[in-house]
């Protein structure tokens, strides 16, 4: 099974880089599921209807998110009914949408993904690492191929929550901090690793918005209305190949694309 899974696509830009450039990306890897996160695809927080539609239509499987999954109001009600969305199943189980997703791969092979959010200078949620083992029966009964999305701040998070799913899940792929690291693997028991997978959208930014103004509310601690940036366009993403048997990582490779 070939996975593509998508860094946070941040607003209009990024929107626009997976339009163009997604099924490009999609027949170079041969991609049999492609996944993104999205909750920042609609000016940069939260995701709607429409900009969901209008990715789904340009080849996005699925989406995972994270604690701006809810920035929109007008989104609440689609979020009750759009399974292809899902929320950090860590959250309370009242908060709104679904907590996993089951793809069919052409093939007939199928696989779950998951998302988590850190605890870690995050808003408060469960322990991710005790959600997730609570909820892996039920998920292993249904596929051995399993891709989790950790939503965390820091990296040692992470990392930590790695090791300890390795030869578990399939993949454990970070999300959040839109800066791409550097340090993709196969963990020792089989398991797809990165800490983040990075940003789709404009890089000469701060993580999406205009310099300027993220420099002045540091400078002045005042508040300042956020723009999103529009230059430095790049696609990040990473490919994941599992053994169609054992649901085990073969190959992880990290993409970054300049536009």
């Amino acid at each position: 099974m070939n996975i593509l899974f998508v860094g946070d696509i941040f607003g209009s830009p990024g929107r626009q880089l997976v339009k163009e450039f997604l099924p490009g990306l999609k027949e170079e890897f041969n991609v049999d599921i492609c996944i993104a996160n999205g909750e920042n695809v609609a000016h940069g927080k939260g995701i709607t209807e429409k900009t969901a539609l209008e990715l789904f239509e340009a080849g996005i499987d699925m989406f995972t998110s994270g604690n701006h999954l809810w920035d929109k109001r007008e989104s609440i009600e689609y979020l009750k009914t759009e399974k292809r969305i899902i929320k950090p199943l860590n959250y309370p189980e009242k908060s709104v949408g679904f907590n996993k997703f089951i793809k069919t791969a052409p093939n007939g092979e199928k696989l779950a993904i998951v998302c988590l959010i850190g605890q870690v200078f995050m808003t408060p949620a469960d322990s991710p690492i005790n959600t997730l083992e609570r909820m892996l029966p039920e998920v292993q009964s249904e596929t051995n191929k399993i891709l989790v999305d950790i939503h965390a701040e820091a990296t040692a998070e992470k990392r930590a929550f790695g090791f300890y799913f390795d030869g578990k899940v399939s993949a454990v792929i970070g999300t959040h901090t839109h800066i791409q690291t550097a340090d993709e693997e196969i963990l020792p028991l089989g398991t797809a690793y990165l800490t983040d997978v990075g940003m789709t959208g404009p890089h000469d930014s701060v993580i999406g918005m205009e310099i300027g103004v993220i420099l002045n509310r540091m400078a002045t601690c005042m508040p300042q209305r956020f723009d999103v940036a529009k230059e430095g366009l790049q696609i990040n993403a990473v490919f994941i190949k599992l053994d169609d048997k054992s649901g085990k990582a073969l190959e992880i490779k990290r993409i970054k694309r300049k536009y």
